[in-house]
């Protein structure tokens, strides 16, 4: 019995220790605003101006569970939280330290092209070994973020917030605030899993459908529909489980660096309002986020004040960030829950009174399916005998509105493949006469894109709670440009999911032209339509998007996310005069080619 105490006793000695080892390692790898148990301060630690010093440089990350020597802002993951203050100057001095050119863009932010961070656009990018200058007036408020615009590194962990405070001070006070980064981490070099796609796109899907999955629908729909949907889906070489390029069989999902198992944890006092700052970080993943037992108040959307809206869920774009208040009444731990929007995974903490407290994880909901409306299509319109069978589109010609298509109004006179001038809808053979495999940008047009606001997003449909929509978004203030849009701009989000390739209009960005041109000074609209089965979050660098959902006044956003078969619309005023980037800002999509270049002249 002694041998035996003393054997258990040691056990957990040996385990306690482990355990501290890991929380060290953990700890080590953290920024000071992201330690677990942030306490009961008001804010966390931050940098502040009016002059900070940022270094771009590897460091070891262990967050995700192992160590991987990686590249880091500060010598962490996220970087350090940068606090502004509205109406300052700031000078954010970023030095290079890595092998390879670097960058960094502070995302939502208005300043000049100069400053932004965009490399062969804005500047030239840093070299390594040298330090950049950045200079800008502070000329807004609201939670934004900062990351790399240099190849890949921002999925390889070159990001972080950024927080402005008003002058004036918030609408809605709050007793205190948290703020919450969201992002995908893999141990896979990036450059590697975007050659895993282009290879086979749907290398990380581990949720397609099986036969069980056929005998269910069977059982459900009937044999004769359950044939003719699987003969649609392979007709136009798509699957509906193709909700998430890249999942959980690649990605570790981390809020503020660290994983699920390590449960990032935030304090309160019961009767408290609090706020949370929500930043999705990630480089592909779109997240459900909610607070099981907590309903939230959405008072800021990309930075800008909105008119409240109480929710449980709400979807969150790539690139995107949001203010809710929280209020727990109760002395109790709530789970801070962001699943994936495909449901391959998720990254929970807590939200508790006191440390050391956890609450209940909700198990992962069933994996959501692509919809007739995801492809733009109308399901009752459908006539599956006259789908094409050609890789070029595989939608039904006949019905097509051509006129959709109108590149007069487009960013670009023509799609294009990645070889030669083509129309969108000719029918293409998979070869020339000759060996040559040619590269089609354009899988599809929709049949029937439209307004999708009031959607949730994908997998929210079904859910008994409330969730957000676009629909509800209305800024608190007016935009200062009040003047009536006078031209529309149209533009395509087009791909070929088979080939993995992605563009504006049909045309990656390796083969335009030239920039897409805004006459400085003018109002005009900009009209997205999503003619892929995925959702884009589009971000306009420089400018706001006022985006047209019947609100007013309209909701200002830097990042719009468009969904399947949707078609939406956003004022702009081309008020800051340069070169802007324009792009999907799903990191894999952008480097395939879903980006342009906007010029303010």
């Amino acid at each position: 019995m002694c041998y035996i105490h003393t054997m258990m006793n040691r056990r957990h000695f040996l385990t306690a220790l482990g355990t501290a080892a890991s929380a060290s390692a953990l700890m080590a790898h953290l920024p000071a605003w992201a330690l677990p148990f942030q306490g009961l301060a008001p804010r966390p630690a931050a940098l502040t101006g009016p002059v900070i010093d940022l270094t771009i440089g590897h460091a070891t990350f262990t967050g995700a569970g192992r160590p991987k020597t990686t590249p880091t802002i500060n010598g962490t993951i996220p970087g350090p939280l940068l606090r502004l203050k509205e109406g300052e100057d700031i000078a954010l001095n970023v030095t290079n330290r890595l092998h390879e050119d670097s960058s960094i863009h502070w995302h939502g932010i208005l300043l000049p092209t100069d400053m932004d961070g965009v490399p062969g656009l804005s500047f030239d990018g840093i070299k390594p070994q040298q330090t950049f200058h950045y200079r800008f007036p502070v000329r807004q408020a609201g939670t934004y973020w900062y990351h790399s615009h240099s190849g890949l590194q921002e999925q390889q962990g070159v990001y972080g917030p950024l927080i402005i405070d008003p002058t004036q001070g918030h609408p809605i006070e709050a007793d205190r605030e948290h703020v919450i980064m969201l992002s995908d981490w893999t141990y896979e070099d990036p450059d590697r899993l975007f050659a895993n796609l282009k290879r086979q796109p749907d290398y990380y899907n581990r949720q397609r459908r099986t036969m069980i999955d056929f005998f269910n629908d069977v059982e459900q729909n009937g044999l004769n529909a359950t044939l003719a949907d699987r003969a649609m889906w392979g007709q136009m070489m798509m699957d509906p489980t193709d909700i998430a390029d890249v999942t959980a069989a690649t990605y570790t999902y981390l809020m503020n660096g660290q994983s699920a198992a390590h449960n990032w944890t935030a304090l309160f006092k019961p009767g408290e309002q609090v706020r949370l700052r929500i930043i999705n970080g990630s480089a592909m993943t779109f997240f459900n986020f909610r607070i099981p037992g907590l309903e939230m108040t959405v008072v800021q959307a990309d930075g800008q004040d909105v008119k409240p809206v109480t929710v449980d869920e709400f979807q969150i774009g790539v690139a995107e960030t949001y203010d809710v208040i929280v209020t727990p009444k109760k002395d109790q731990a709530f789970t801070i829950m962001a699943e994936s929007m495909d449901r391959s995974g998720y990254v929970r903490g807590t939200l508790a009174p006191h440390p050391g407290m956890i609450a209940p994880v909700p198990p992962l909901r069933d994996r959501p399916l692509a919809s007739m409306a995801d492809m733009g299509m109308d399901h009752g319109d459908m006539d599956h005998g006259k789908m094409e069978t050609n890789t070029a589109t595989s939608m039904d010609h006949n019905k097509m509105d051509h006129s959709r298509m109108d590149h007069s109004k487009m960013g670009h006179q023509m799609p294009m493949t990645d070889n030669a001038p083509m129309p969108v809808m000719a029918a293409m053979p998979e070869k020339q006469a000759h060996d040559h495999v040619v590269d089609f940008g354009v899988a599809n047009v929709a049949e029937n894109p439209r307004d999708r606001l009031d959607h949730p997003g994908q997998g929210l449909e079904g859910v008994a709670h409330r969730t957000l929509t676009y629909r509800q978004l209305s800024a608190r203030t007016p935009f200062y440009d009040t003047r009536a849009p006078a031209r529309d701009l149209e533009i395509h989000l087009t791909g070929n999911m088979d080939r993995y390739m992605w563009s504006f209009d049909g045309v990656s960005y390796q083969h335009v032209e030239g920039p897409i041109v805004f006459q400085h000074g003018e109002r005009l609209r900009l009209i997205l339509v999503n003619d892929t089965m995925m959702s884009h979050p589009i971000h306009l660098h420089g400018m706001w998007m006022e985006l047209e959902n019947g609100a007013h006044p309209r909701p200002r956003k830097h990042t719009i996310n468009v969904k399947p078969g949707e078609r939406v619309s956003a004022l702009i005023s081309a008020d800051a005069p340069g070169k802007w980037a324009f792009h999907c800002h799903l990191l894999m999509h952008m480097k395939a080619g879903m980006m342009r270049a906007v010029a303010v002249a």
